[in-house]
């Protein structure tokens, strides 16, 4: 998989791994910590759950112009890694009578992530530079990393809810999770040094930004605006992940002893890491073949089966979950991970890809801003809607998130011709 991929690749895969180890294992936690430690209603988490995720996804807007213009990317990412270490001790330290450590907690965490996630996303597309045709595969490989770290998080904070019966005890391993992402990155940061805009000498990337013309820019943007409105409905569904699939869990799915509601997020990371490598396999197989989905294609299939997920949950409600009565087999959630992650491996790291290919090369870290813009609108439509879910039956809910999915999937169906355009 790595044969012909630059070093660099794998500094980045092991730095984001524990990055993510360290923000999952809060994701894990972290609606259900607002529910134990402060009591909350469901619509109160959901406005908690939705303004965190959506400052994470913005901040990366100021994150792409600090890593541009200003600081490099190199050095963005430790600012983003050192201000989620301390965002990690906060929430460590908050309880019902520290509500502002809990807050300064989040705050730091969604800051540092915002402004570490584009830096790391235009790096890699940076090391890709004269290699443009294994892009798409390195950011797989990239996304692999963020699914290692994905996938320990959850059981770490199963483990240690079994243990400690207290959430901060995770969020203690999270702050020791960045420790380890900060000393990685330092380590292997020389490795990076011609994939960052300040630190760089590569006269062929410098050519590349004199030849793309005004109107041709124009046109890119347009592109990736189309790209970033179909992504919104996405993300609104996928980020349920830490709200209404977690509630399912807590409330509708049986209960066992080494299964609690947290640890069903280890299934997500876990599929990726299994059908990652199965799926490159065969997207190499086409490519030899010239049959290779573009990358607007892919995000397409990848919206239709993401509707599949929910209807899934549509059928898991009506078939004993809108009871809340801790009746359904794990089975139901489960297979939903699984098609979630179909969707997830087409569209999140191909549209990263995408991004960092049509992007204007003077705007990339601001154009890879507006993929995580997008995606914070979304994730902050996941807590909006989230606040309802206990005013609707479950099914009515998941509908709702299934006819959102299909009008997406028509949105990318019409937009497609355009995006094509600059895909290769």
């Amino acid at each position: 998989m790595l044969k012909d991929h630059p070093k660099g690749i794998m500094v980045m895969f092991t730095t984001e791994m524990w990055e993510r180890f360290g923000f999952y294992i809060m994701m894990a936690i972290l609606v259900l910590y607002m529910d134990s430690e402060f009591g909350w209603s469901d619509s109160i988490k959901g406005d908690h759950y939705g303004a965190f995720l959506g400052l994470v996804y913005f901040i990366p807007l100021l994150g792409g112009y600090l890593g541009d213009k200003i600081f490099g990317q190199i050095n963005t990412v430790f600012a983003g890694a050192v201000a989620m270490f301390f965002g990690y001790v906060a929430l460590a330290l908050s309880s019902a009578d520290q509500l502002v450590s809990f807050y300064l907690g989040l705050f730091l965490v969604a800051f540092g992530t915002g402004i570490f996630k584009v830096n790391m996303a235009v790096l890699v597309g940076n090391l890709y530079v004269d290699k443009v045709h294994l892009k798409d595969a390195g950011f797989n490989i990239f996304y692999m990393g963020v699914n290692v770290g994905a996938t320990i998080a959850p059981l770490a904070a199963t483990l240690l809810g079994y243990l400690f019966n207290d959430y901060r005890m995770s969020f203690w391993a999270a702050a020791v999770g960045m420790l380890i992402c900060i000393v990685t990155f330092y380590v292997g940061k020389g490795k990076l040094l011609k994939a960052d805009v300040k630190q760089s000498k590569n006269s062929e990337k410098e050519m590349v930004l004199e030849e793309i013309p005004p109107a041709e820019s124009r046109q890119r943007i347009l592109a990736l605006g189309m790209l970033f409105t179909i992504v919104i409905f996405f993300w609104m569904a996928f980020y349920q992940n830490g709200f209404a699939l977690t509630l399912f869990a807590e409330r509708s799915t049986k209960i066992y002893e080494f299964l609690r509601p947290e640890t069903y997020q280890f299934f997500n990371p876990f599929f990726i890491l299994l059908l990652t490598p199965l799926l490159l396999t065969y997207f190499g197989k086409l490519n030899k073949k010239g049959k290779e989905p573009s990358t607007p294609v892919k995000i397409f299939i990848g919206m239709v089966i993401m509707g599949i997920s929910m209807v899934i949950m549509v059928w898991a409600s009506l078939e004993g979950g809108n009871s809340d009565s801790n009746n359904m087999f794990p089975s139901w959630l489960i297979s939903t991970y699984l098609v979630v992650t179909l969707a997830e491996i087409l569209i999140s790291p191909m549209g990263q890809s995408y991004v960092s290919k049509v992007a204007p090369p003077k705007i990339q870290g601001l154009m890879m801003g507006g993929w995580f813009l997008a995606t914070s609108i979304g994730a902050y439509g996941s807590g909006l809607l989230g606040k309802y879910y206990s005013d609707f039956l479950h099914h009515e809910y998941f509908l709702i998130l299934t006819g959102i999915l299909v009008f997406s999937a028509v949105l990318a169906l019409f937009a497609m011709k355009y995006l094509k355009k600059f895909a290769n």
